[in-house]
């Protein structure tokens, strides 16, 4: 199953973010993301240490998952429980049994969510700071949960910007020297570079961390797997210490995305409290990244003559709205090939360098 190569695309590929700037901005403004469902994508269903012999239920685009491991140790996924079998007829995304394929990696299951004969292990996006057999410690995961649907969840997470504002009293205010931002993609992601020179200090780095300065030198990446809807999200602090938070949202249903997050803090010394208390900073950011998405989300389900406004710091959450809109329409078609590959090591774009 594992082997099955690609099918060659069913059409020449035009980057839809070079086209005309009127038709851009009619395709930024045509957004509804609760519309958008995309297939022939794996997504990390569960962390690997809470997956038993015992069957967990998740769920994707609103298909049943359960998820547990037989033969030993091998993690299994089907849309029926093990105990039921074939009890109603099944989707077309898994085999004669009802089960779907799964692989795990990075310390998760992965499942994947579209023909069974086209999943391959090179289409699991590359995770540089996560070890691939697993392993990370408990308090380096968790989970939380997020009223509105995974692509605008992404959508607030690729503007770095937000949070200078949003989650100030955790990684610091909007007050800085100077101010970069770089935008990269191809078909299949989206990668947005922060630079800022002489920033606030991060309160948590201040309080937990043990950084006494009152500025940072800060490098802070987000780069968005499309399919997966999911994020790596990697931070350079000097002084202080890297932040590598692996962040998939995966789209349960329409209006609810479920995060099984991983942010490995190993690069920071175990006598370090700021190991253990940064992972655990996800509920408190969740929490308010949520006070904004959650009374956003229906809104797009609603008419409205109005247009969504934008500010030149938008770049990176536009090209994503049109990025995704090119992959759902492009999936319509019947066109499911990878044109990038999702899986190759992406180290040098995110200036990751092993610590």
């Amino acid at each position: 199953m594992l082997d099955i190569q690609d099918p060659a695309p069913t059409e020449a590929y035009e980057d839809p973010i070079s086209s005309d700037p009127r038709t851009f901005a009619t395709k930024v403004n045509s957004w509804v993301p609760h519309d958008i469902r995309l297939t022939d994508a794996w997504f990390p269903m569960a962390h690997s240490m809470s997956v038993t012999k015992n069957p967990v239920r998740r769920a994707v685009y609103s298909h049943p998952v359960y998820i547990w491991r037989e033969d030993g140790n091998r993690g299994v996924a089907s849309e029926f429980h093990p105990s039921e079998g074939l009890s109603a007829a099944k989707s077309e995304f898994s085999d004669a049994r009802g089960r779907y394929p799964a692989i795990e990696k990075y310390g998760y299951v992965w499942v994947w969510l579209g023909d069974p004969e086209r999943a391959a292990p090179e289409h699991v996006p590359n995770i540089p700071y996560l070890p691939e057999e697993g392993g990370l410690p408990a308090h380096m995961l968790g989970t939380v949960r997020f009223d509105c649907c995974a692509p605008l969840s992404l959508e607030n997470l690729i503007d770095l910007t937000h949070a200078d504002f949003l989650h100030a009293d955790v990684v610091g205010d909007e007050k800085m020297d100077k101010e970069t931002v770089e935008v990269f993609h191809d078909s299949e992601s989206i990668t947005m570079v922060r630079t800022c020179v002489n920033k606030s200090v991060a309160p948590v780095m201040k309080i937990f961390g043990g950084v006494r300065d009152d500025v940072q030198q800060v490098r802070q990446v987000i780069r968005i797997y499309l399919r997966s809807h999911a994020a790596i999200a990697y931070g350079r602090f000097s002084p202080g210490d890297n932040v590598q938070l692996f962040h998939p949202c995966v789209p349960e249903t329409r209006d609810r995305t479920r995060l099984d997050y991983a942010m490995n803090t190993s690069n920071v010394s175990k006598r370090n409290p700021f190991r253990y208390i940064m992972p655990k900073a996800s509920y408190k950011v969740s929490r308010q990244d949520s006070s904004m998405t959650s009374p956003q989300s229906p809104r797009y389900m609603r008419p409205e003559k109005r247009k969504d406004l934008h500010s030149p710091l938008d770049e990176a959450g536009q090209k994503y709205r049109v990025l995704m809109l090119a992959l759902a329409e492009r999936q319509a078609k019947g066109d499911f090939a990878y044109r990038d590959n999702v899986s190759a090591d992406c180290s040098k774009i995110i200036g990751y360098d092993g610590k």
